[in-house]
């Protein structure tokens, strides 16, 4: 089992849920719900995991808030 960590944003045009797992190049959906897009994602992931040339450029760190 692996665990990812996704950034998931909220489209205000469209009230979808947006989700990408950073450093992981083609792992991104969209969901009219959270659950919806976890599910989408996961599978997604599942199937870029199905290629065993998969290369890693990133690795989440965290997030920073930024005062101005």
């Amino acid at each position: 089992m692996k665990i990812f960590t996704s950034i998931v944003e909220r489209d205000l045009d469209t009230n979808f849920y947006v989700g990408y797992i950073p450093g992981f190049k083609g792992a991104h959906s969209q969901g009219k719900t959270l659950d919806e897009l976890k599910e989408n994602i996961r599978e997604v992931i599942e199937m870029l995991l199905e290629d065993e040339n998969i290369i890693f450029d990133r690795e989440f760190v965290g997030t920073q808030q930024i005062v101005v």
